[in-house]
This record gives C-alpha cells, structure tokens and sequence, in this order.
C-alpha cells in the first residue's frame, strides 16, 4: 500500500497526531530530565503509574485516568520525601518504583473476568489512540509549551544549577514539583505510544542526540522535537510495513538516528 493511502485510516490519522503532539512533549520535558540528570527518577514515576492501571481495572475506570493519579502522587511524593532529608532520593524512588508494579499486579489479578492485555501498557500501542487522547494530548502540549516558555529562565537556572537558583529567590521546591508533575504527566500520556518499559527511551533519546550538536537548552528542545517527529513516523511506519509492535519500532528507529548521529559527531571530530 501507498504511504499516502494510509492517511485514509482514521487509526493511521490519529497516530500521527500523537506521535506529532507526543515529539513536543517528551522532547521538551526530556531535554529537562537530561539536563537536571533525573532519568532515574522518571523512571520511578513511569513503573509507579502501572498501580493506577491495575486499580482503574480493578474499580471499573479509565486505566490512563489511574495511572496519571498515581504518576503524580508519586512525583509528589518523590519531591516530598528527597526535601525534607530523612530519607535517600534514591530508596524513595526505588520503593515507589516496586510499590507501583506491585499493586498494579495485584490489582490486575483481583479483577474479576477477563484479565486484561498488558502488552499495550507494558510496550505501547499507538494504534489504539482514540479521539479523547488526542485531546489530552493536545491540551497537555500546550501546557508544557506555554509553562516552559514563560518561565524559561527559571527552568533553566533549576536545570543546570539548583543552587544558584536558590541565592537569586527562585522558588525551587515549588517549580520543582510543577516540573515533575510534568514529568508524570507527560509520561502517563506517553504510555500509548512506547508503553511502560520504553518510555525512558522515548524521552532521553532525542535529547541526548540533539545534546551531540547542541548545547543550548532550548536548541536541544526544538531539535529533539524535530528528532521526536522523525523518529516516530520512521518507526511507525516500519512497524505498518514489516508488521511489528509500533513502540519498540519507534524505539528502536530512535537508536538508529542516535547511533549514526554519534558515529557522524566522531568522524567530524577526528577530521
């Protein structure tokens, strides 16, 4: 089939918008994550959010609307626990990381009926983006876009250096919550395309290989837009034409620009 006969599908039409919306979300909050180096925490928020899943499930509701509560009660609690210094960053994040997959797995046990698929919350499946998605999505871009370009100073100074943040009155603890309830969201919304398991993926990548060429914070972010987009429609369509599971062709199409990225960075830099 041709390409262009493909946008005759609404699934293939909705695909594209959230590959499209999910490039300016995960590349704008991973080129945060990237440089603030918390790829850790955000993956303690995205194995928390699967105990929504299962508990949406278990009660009968959305389980995206379950795993966005339990991504940011984590992302507060994250924040919460790391500030006030009685615990380790690190044991908080580690225990919300098992906590979460452990109630999602019991819950998802405990359900009455049929059990549900796990795969396309565990590795995605952008196929079954409905028309409510796209929305959220669109609102959840915007929010992202305007917020970051408001307060672009004050990202960056908590981005690159919270302590110089803090000696110029910036409201750190504050901003920093916002920021990681971005984070929560902006993964919870991103489990349709990469699922659970890649979505650390999905939001490193692009950063880290706009970072190869690009050292300024919002060139990192527009170029991982601009990466995010490739890559996504590249893999998508990989996944239509050699008939394999959409997020980890995406996923997988995203290593590629990395590593021929890096390989033309070394070339270059040995010339």
């Amino acid at each position: 089939m041709d390409i262009l006969e493909l946008f005759n599908y609404k699934f293939f039409n909705h695909a594209v918008l959230t590959i499209l919306l999910t490039a300016i979300t995960t590349g704008i909050i991973g080129t945060y994550i990237v440089s603030r180096r918390i790829v850790f925490i955000s993956g303690g928020i995205t194995h928390a959010s699967f105990g929504g899943i299962g508990v949406a499930y278990f009660l009968g509701f959305n389980p995206i609307l379950g795993a966005a509560m339990f991504s940011v009660l984590s992302a507060v609690g994250i924040e919460f626990f790391s500030s006030s210094k009685t615990v380790r960053e690190d044991a908080v994040i580690g225990i919300l990381w098992s906590l979460g997959m452990a109630i999602g797995i019991i819950f998802m046990a405990l359900t009455p009926g049929y059990t549900p698929n796990l795969m396309s919350f565990l590795f995605g499946n952008i196929l079954t983006v409905s028309s409510t998605d796209i929305l959220i999505n669109l609102g959840l871009a915007s929010v992202v876009v305007v917020f970051f370009t408001l307060f672009y100073r004050t990202v960056q100074f908590i981005a690159f250096d919270k302590d110089y943040a803090l000696t110029h009155n910036v409201p750190v603890k504050l901003f920093n919550c916002i920021l990681l309830c971005l984070v929560a969201l902006t993964i919870v919304m991103s489990i349709r395309v990469a699922g659970i398991i890649l979505i650390i993926s999905l939001l490193t990548l692009p950063p880290t290989t706009a970072n190869l060429f690009f050292k300024q914070f919002s060139s990192i972010a527009i170029v991982s837009v601009i990466i995010g987009v490739i890559g996504g429609f590249t893999g998508l369509l990989g996944a239509y034409y050699f008939d394999i599971p959409s997020g980890a062709s995406i996923i997988f199409t995203l290593v590629i620009i990395f590593g021929v990225s890096k390989i033309y960075k070394y070339i270059t830099h040995k010339k």
